[in-house]
């Protein structure tokens, strides 16, 4: 049975109040005034209150305000008089659940139940809710540590397979075989960044393409450049976001397409520069990719093995991109496709 405190100076309407209530499916106890009312309330075990609004020193909105500084203050059913409109409205600002007009009769008790009943059923709710969203708070930030930590081994593992490709490198004597497991080298890198991103980062479904296209540049214009033949990657970018799988295959293209310009657009003893260039437009962004080279002639035979245009074509491919090519003097490649 709930535990009801019923506060109110008429000491004949308290146990009137008790006994009618009991009947009714309530455990009720009583306080004649707002001091020694919100002193029982204090010490805990009261499932919900009532309050008559006339008491002597302190008002029942006097009451209410002390119970509202509770620490776990129980709901409050007002008690007013019949034409105490503005004082119900005043209770009910105030913290109140709920009020019932005082009158003369059973019609009372039986209001006074059932807003004692709709009250607690309330209650019932909005802890359950609460009690469903601490659980849903504390599912969502499992799962968010999830996937850092599976992030996280991701790009370890990767960390490690690039370590073995650059030791497989050292080993074979073949430039070509060097070359290619260098380009291996730098996908995997690029890939494995995402990853690192994604485990520094709280958002861990999309990713920051300006900071990770940025930091992508500099480790590409580190590994194409030699003393005598220095790269530049010059790169800027408007602000996005891009889904992580979306994120992986921009940063590959971006990876085969400055790896080209490097290998291909420049002389050995010759410095060059690699622009990229990242813009939003509308629902859809833009990626371009230009050097100073003689050009890209597409009816010619691939100087490489043609892993990387393959692999261009099947990353664009996977965003739904558009490709095109622009001739010399330099090569301009731009990738457009939807946000």
């Amino acid at each position: 049975m709930p535990r009801v405190l019923y506060i109110d100076d008429d000491e004949g309407l308290r146990l009137l109040t008790s006994r009618r209530l009991r009947r009714l499916g309530f455990t009720v106890e009583t306080a004649a005034d707002a001091d020694s009312g919100v002193a029982r309330l204090s010490e805990g075990g009261f499932d919900l209150v009532a309050i008559d609004h006339y008491m002597p020193g302190k008002t029942g909105l006097d009451a209410l305000a002390m119970i509202g500084a509770l620490a776990s203050p129980p709901p409050v059913v007002y008690v007013t008089g019949s034409e105490e409109t503005s004082v119900a409205v005043a209770a009910l600002k105030a913290g109140a659940t709920d009020y019932v007009v005082k009158t003369v009769g059973d019609d009372f008790f039986d209001l006074l139940a059932s807003s004692f009943r709709q009250s607690l059923e309330r209650r019932a709710l909005l802890a359950a809710k609460e009690e469903a969203e601490q659980a849903l708070r504390a599912s969502n930030e499992r799962l968010a540590a999830m996937v850092k930590e599976a992030n996280h081994r991701v790009a370890n593992s990767l960390q490690i397979l690039s370590a073995f490709v650059n030791l497989q490198a050292s080993a074979v004597g073949s430039d070509e075989a060097k070359s290619a497991l260098r380009d291996t080298q730098q996908r995997i890198a690029a890939i494995a960044q995402v990853h690192r991103r994604l485990y520094n980062s709280d958002v861990v479904d999309t990713i920051d393409m300006a900071e990770y296209l940025l930091q992508l540049s500099k480790e590409l214009e580190a590994t194409w450049s030699t003393p005598k033949s220095p790269r530049t990657v010059d790169f800027t970018a408007e602000p996005m976001r891009l889904k992580t799988d979306r994120a992986v295959s921009l940063g590959i293209i971006v990876t085969e397409l400055v790896g080209n310009a490097c290998k291909y657009a420049y002389g050995e003893d010759q410095a060059g520069v690699v622009r990229i260039r990242l813009v939003k437009e509308m629902s859809r962004f833009h990626l371009r990719v230009e050097d100073d080279g003689p050009g890209v002639d597409l009816g010619a035979k691939p100087k490489g093995t043609g892993v990387g245009t393959r692999l261009i074509r099947a990353m664009a491919q996977s965003l739904g991109a558009e490709l095109e090519y622009g001739g010399g003097p330099g090569a301009r490649i731009c990738v457009t496709a939807a946000l």
